[in-house]
């Protein structure tokens, strides 16, 4: 076999088998395949597509590149989830706990934020002590013990997906559905997760900017996980304004905390009810999404929830008098209220906008090795729907220096305000399965 060869077929439409796509990732971890051949590849991937066969065939090879976490020392079923990634996305804080406190077993690997999309790895960093990264050992010992462990990938896991991710990144290659497919599930099947839930969020702040693509890739997904016997499953969200109110890895943790104790953003508890009550659906524990529901919502309300969260903070090295009181958590020096130079209503939030804010302030990062600063951030106060008087504050700032004009310009021009009134946007779309 030769990689010219596999290129130009895949140029003229060719379908690949198992030995050829074993091949090509073979190749291209050990490096006898260069970087320049490979991007030739992805590019005629964009073009031409993959068949759900293809898909799943090249997940696999992926998942089999680097480590298998094992994960049936685990007593139960281990339920797993991911986030597609948006702005404000504090979902796996609140929803680990929740579903843990019910009896679910979630052994979660995370990732860290890169460009406009937060990270869960960054947001619990943000707890002084917090340990993200724990042994396999220790690991399986801890959802055994508590129910619940969020930490960092192995460096050994998916390594194809590691170079292929970095070079999709520089060759214009990202937004192409199944390879999108393929590096998300490589990472969740080698976690070894018995079941996955997709939040595939579409809209300005996401990577899919329509409900179709959202759709689109959802199924890819779905029908990857089958191929793989596991029970997959997805949630279609919208990410055309901010998740909750709060974007800023301490900002995020302390609304997660509210969320706990009750007292969060509507949009985000319900986001995290939903997802939560299909987990432990999946997971045998309830017969149907409502009894699930209900049982999420009692943990909430007797504080077994947010007891979870502080067992897996201690667990990991945390501090977990900043759950018990998050006003420990930093405040940078300038607080600075943007109110709004108009009455109306809300028509539109640009999340991507500010979430790009939220990094120019230090929130993120622009590249892997950039350092983040978690004290930073912006928190809402008006989202679509909400009417607005003129003087009324939009957002609150929290920045280490004076906030310049430029992000101020850059802030007004994420709020559309118009005169008529506006209806709440859907959040939750529709559970694929």
């Amino acid at each position: 076999m030769r990689m010219v060869d596999l290129i130009e077929y895949k140029k003229n439409n060719g379908e690949f088998n198992q030995q050829q796509i074993q091949f090509i990732i073979d190749g291209y971890v050990d490096g006898s395949i260069p970087d320049y051949q490979m991007s030739a590849l992805l590019m005629a991937i964009c073009f031409q597509g993959l068949t759900t066969k293809e898909t799943a065939m090249l997940t696999q090879a992926m998942e089999y590149s680097g480590d298998i976490i094992d994960l049936s020392k685990i007593e139960g079923i281990k339920v797993d989830k991911h986030s597609t990634g948006g702005v404000g996305d504090k979902t796996s804080l609140v929803l680990g706990p929740i579903v843990a406190a019910c009896g679910g077993k979630v052994a979660k690997m995370s990732g860290r934020g890169l460009g406009h999309t937060g990270g869960t790895l960054d947001k619990l960093e943000s707890i002084p002590g917090f340990n993200i990264y724990v042994s396999e050992e220790d690991f399986i010992k801890q959802v055994n013990d508590i129910g619940l462990a969020i930490i960092g990938q192995s460096a050994t896991l998916v390594p194809a997906d590691k170079k292929i991710y970095a070079l999709r990144d520089v060759t214009g290659t990202v937004s192409c559905i199944p390879l999108i497919a393929s590096s998300i599930m490589s990472k969740k099947l080698a976690s070894g997760a018995d079941t996955i839930l997709l939040d595939v969020k579409y809209g300005n702040g996401a990577f899919m900017q329509t409900l179709e693509d959202a759709k689109k890739l959802a199924q890819t997904m779905i029908d990857i996980g089958k191929h793989c016997h596991k029970d997959t499953r997805a949630t279609i969200s919208s990410m055309s304004q901010p998740l909750g109110k709060a974007i800023g890895n301490s900002l995020e943790v302390i609304e997660a905390i509210e969320t706990l104790k009750g007292n969060g953003p509507q949009d985000l508890e319900e986001l995290c009810l939903k997802a939560g009550s299909t987990m432990l659906v999946q997971a045998k524990l309830y017969q149907d999404e409502k009894e699930a529901y209900k049982a999420l919502q009692e943990v909430i309300s007797n504080g077994k929830a947010l007891e979870k969260l502080k067992e897996m903070v201690q667990r990991q090295g945390g501090n977990v008098s900043y759950i018990e009181n998050p006003e420990l958590f930093e405040k940078p020096s300038v607080i600075m209220e943007i109110t709004s130079k108009e009455t109306g209503y809300v028509k539109a939030l640009e999340a991507k906008n500010l979430g790009i804010v939220s990094m120019k302030l230090g929130g993120g990062r622009m590249t892997k090795d950039e350092d983040v600063d978690h004290a930073v951030g912006l928190v809402l106060n008006k989202k679509i729907g909400d009417h607005v008087e003129i003087g009324e504050t939009l957002l609150t700032v929290y920045a280490r220096n004076k906030v310049s004009q430029e992000i101020i310009e850059e802030i007004y021009q994420s709020y559309t305000i118009v005169d008529e009134f506006v209806e709440k946007p859907i959040l939750i779309e529709e559970i694929m399965k």
